[in-house]
């Protein structure tokens, strides 16, 4: 496999990831918009429980997502491949899961921002041809870390 082909690839799953939310936009606004839609309440328990949920899934996932790269140190194309389509997934899909659950909660505005962040980090996992080769280049043992 080639470079341009895994950045191809890489793209239609950064791609699929906003086409998946914006899916989970309009069926969550459709269904809200609905006169039977009964939103759950952030202040009881299970609204509440919803957002631990959502929380703890975006505080886990956008990090570990991001690290992702450096901690499976990939040096092939094809475990860049597996470890980069895994990056942009774990931060990509909390977006459509914290927009969904906004519109659960009754357009609970924290969850607005959960996406929101979702969004902003989802942003540094685009493919890029230098991006790939600046994370695949091999570590220099003489280089100092910071």
């Amino acid at each position: 496999m080639e470079e341009n082909q895994v950045i191809r690839t890489l793209n239609w799953y950064y791609y699929g990831v906003m086409v998946f939310t914006l899916i989970i936009l309009g069926v969550m606004y459709y269904w809200a918009s609905m006169p039977d839609f009964e939103p759950i309440s952030p202040m009881e328990s299970f609204g509440v429980t919803l957002q631990y949920i959502a929380i703890g899934i975006t505080l886990v996932a956008i990090p570990f997502g991001l690290y992702m790269v450096k901690l499976f140190k990939p040096v092939t194309l094809e475990k860049y491949l597996d470890v980069a389509t895994g990056r942009i997934l774990a931060v990509g899909l909390t977006m459509p899961m914290n927009i969904a659950f906004f519109y659960l909660l009754g357009t609970h505005r924290p969850m607005m921002w959960l996406a929101g962040m979702s969004a902003i980090a989802w942003y540094f996992t685009k493919p890029t041809l230098a991006k790939m080769e600046q994370e695949m280049k091999p570590e220099d043992p003489n280089e100092e870390k910071y």
